[in-house]
């Protein structure tokens, strides 16, 4: 009886679970995947190859957009990583223990408002005549208005703002784990703070390093609004070649094949940095 009833649980709880991944996620790429794969002939007429795949190789502008989206998300990334790991150690390791519930929750607070509305908080902010600009005027620093959008740094600070929090979440988790009798015990052997940061604090936190560096290079690679918003006409982000695919040509097997090659391409970026690393799958997402 035990058993069954442990059964029946485990179908009840995972089958939210499993409708979820298979109809939300999986059954959409299969079927990206399968328009991917269609030639138009003639109108309402297909046949199946990787002419579109071909096409997009050939076509310069295409890989530009894709290689170019790939650096400036490996960026934002490590931007992350620079910023976050700083703010997930004071969490983790020096504030008192009564306040981490409350500093984690602050930092989870921006969560709570969605990237459209963040993105026009950076567009008040820094347009021409935002908050910022005024302000330097007023102040007599600047002697005009000064725009501040459309350009790759202001996409890349909004990004990072964007998905910072997916890397202090990981990075925390992992480091509240770390015994402080390790670094107590690297400082009595001699070691300096340096030498204690290198060869005890980042080897113990390297499973939250690489999970948090996945989730935020996923979230950036695959992201719209916010280069799109801060970018303007200059974005030149991959996810918007898509969208302009879909929405704009309606030109739904080209929109497929540049889906599926940001997919493939990021998985392959994640498995090279999850090699150069030492990492694996089960050691850094799936970690216990």
């Amino acid at each position: 009886m035990g058993r069954d009833a442990g059964r029946l649980s485990l179908i009840l709880l995972m089958t939210p679970f499993l409708l979820w991944i298979g109809l939300l996620i999986i059954l959409p790429q299969l079927g990206i995947g399968y328009v991917s794969l269609r030639e138009k002939i003639s109108y309402d007429e297909f046949s199946f190859g990787l002419k579109n795949y071909v096409d997009f190789i050939s076509e310069p502008v295409y890989r530009n957009t894709l290689f170019r989206t790939a650096w400036m998300s490996i960026l934002v990334t490590i931007l992350a990583l620079i910023v976050g790991f700083p703010v997930a150690y004071y969490i983790a390791k020096i504030a008192r223990q009564k306040s981490r519930a409350a500093l984690f929750l602050m930092c989870l607070i921006p969560l709570w408002v969605s990237d459209l509305v963040r993105a026009y908080g950076w567009i008040v902010l820094l347009r021409e005549t935002g908050v910022i600009s005024s302000a330097l005027v007023d102040l007599g620093i600047i002697n005009q208005p000064v725009e501040m959008l459309y350009n790759d740094a202001t996409v890349v600070m909004g990004l990072v703002y964007t998905v910072v929090l997916f890397m202090i979440v990981p990075l925390t988790s992992t480091l509240q784990g770390m015994d402080d009798a390790l670094l107590e015990a690297g400082y009595n052997l001699g070691g300096s703070r340096f030498t204690v940061f290198r060869r005890i604090i980042v080897p113990y936190a390297m499973p939250g390093i690489v999970s948090g560096c996945i989730i935020t290079f996923m979230l950036t690679a695959g992201s719209y609004l916010t280069p799109v918003l801060l970018g303007g006409k200059n974005s030149s982000w991959f996810t918007e070649q898509i969208y302009n695919q879909f929405i704009t040509r309606y030109n739904w097997e080209a929109g497929a094949t540049f889906g599926v090659t940001l997919l493939v391409f990021t998985s392959f970026v994640v498995w090279l940095g999850l090699k150069l690393t030492g990492q694996s799958l089960a050691t850094t997402v799936a970690k216990d």
